[in-house]
């Protein structure tokens, strides 16, 4: 095929064990819209809004980092950004690939997108905690949030290679996933990106650009990122970094957690590192304002209040100690399994 535009659909992409072209998938849309499953109805809304005449989709951003809003993305950057993942991860036309992840968001557009752009064999199931439950088919590709990752450990072994995103691989998780023979990789973008803007292979520390992006720092050490086939604008994050080179950089946590805790800013991201593997649920390290030192850092942990041993803290230094543990039963998240801090601090 020539340069790949969003009019065209590669003759090898398949839907669930059929070609489709154009028209096919127009077809399967109105069907889905009618009489579809709950899961489907999307699938079909997206369809017919990436066939119409505009050269541009409407999407929502998921929240976790301010109020959800509707942004305009260019089907074409959606295509480009489609080619560079194919680039990155070496996608041949007619690899399988499983699709289940909802297509209201944008990973799961992108995923279909990536199918009918790469003309990858697409097996799209309804999104679920457990999406390869039942499952007899390998895999090349697959897409997952960290849940659906948890869940499939069985799994996976029918996998080649593996992305996860939508939220951080924690380092319980990541071990587990290291041990698989999948190549896992933990993703690292946003809606405004179009998903995935780079990825980190596990078991490193820094993520790695996709083609045709390059990366950049302003003066609070936060990463900017150069996109123009996906963006227009340069995009300016509040995710502090350390830049390794120009293709590299290590994420280090964001902008709106810093905690001042006596003139010291503190990256909680950090500090959960460093407890990872003490604590067995989920957890985070919060602040809370204090009289003398402004703020005070504060240990969350999911579920029944319990007695922790101090030797938990032994690779913390001062400042990083938490001054209280609170025990919250149930944290808000987003759909992907984010946890909303300042939600669960409310």
């Amino acid at each position: 095929m020539n340069s790949p535009t969003y009019e065209n659909v590669h003759n090898l992409f398949k839907l669930n064990g059929f070609h489709l072209d154009r028209e096919d998938l127009c077809r399967v849309a109105y069907s889905f819209i009618k009489e579809g499953e709950d899961f489907e109805k999307p699938v079909g809304d997206f369809l017919l809004d990436w066939f119409d005449s505009k050269s541009f989709i409407e999407m929502e951003t998921s929240g976790t980092t301010g109020t959800p809003k509707t942004i305009s993305v260019s089907k074409q950057a959606m295509v480009d950004s489609a080619l560079a993942t194919g680039d990155f991860f070496e996608l041949q036309p007619g690899n399988k690939a499983l699709q289940c992840l909802p297509v209201k968001y944008v990973a799961g557009k992108m995923m279909l997108v990536r199918a009918m752009i790469l003309g990858l064999d697409l097996e799209f199931v309804a999104p679920s905690s457990h999406p390869l439950a039942n499952n007899e088919i390998d895999f090349d590709f697959v897409a997952m949030v960290p849940l659906q990752a948890q869940n499939s450990i069985a799994e996976l072994k029918k996998v080649k290679k593996m992305i996860v995103g939508g939220a951080a691989v924690n380092k319980a998780l990541e071990k587990q996933l290291l041990k698989l023979p999948a190549e896992v990789y933990e993703t690292y973008g946003m809606t405004e990106t179009i998903t995935h803007i780079a990825a980190r292979k596990l078991g490193e520390k820094a993520f790695t650009v996709l083609p045709y992006v390059t990366i950049s720092y302003d003066d609070r050490n936060c990463l900017v990122i150069h996109a123009p086939r996906i963006s227009p604008e340069v995009i300016i994050t509040n995710d502090i970094v350390e830049l390794v080179n120009e293709n590299q950089f290590i994420f280090l946590g964001r902008m709106d957690n810093v905690i001042n805790s006596g003139g010291i800013k503190l990256i909680p991201e950090q500090i959960e590192d460093k407890l990872a593997s003490k604590i067995q649920q989920r957890f985070f390290i919060a602040s809370k304002p204090d009289n003398e030192l402004g703020e005070k850092v504060v240990l969350v942990i999911e579920g029944e209040k319990h007695e922790l041993d101090d030797s938990i803290y032994e690779a913390l230094d001062k400042y990083e100690k938490p001054k209280e543990v609170v025990f919250i039963p149930k944290f808000a998240e987003t759909s992907s399994g984010k946890i909303m801090r300042k939600e669960t601090m409310k």
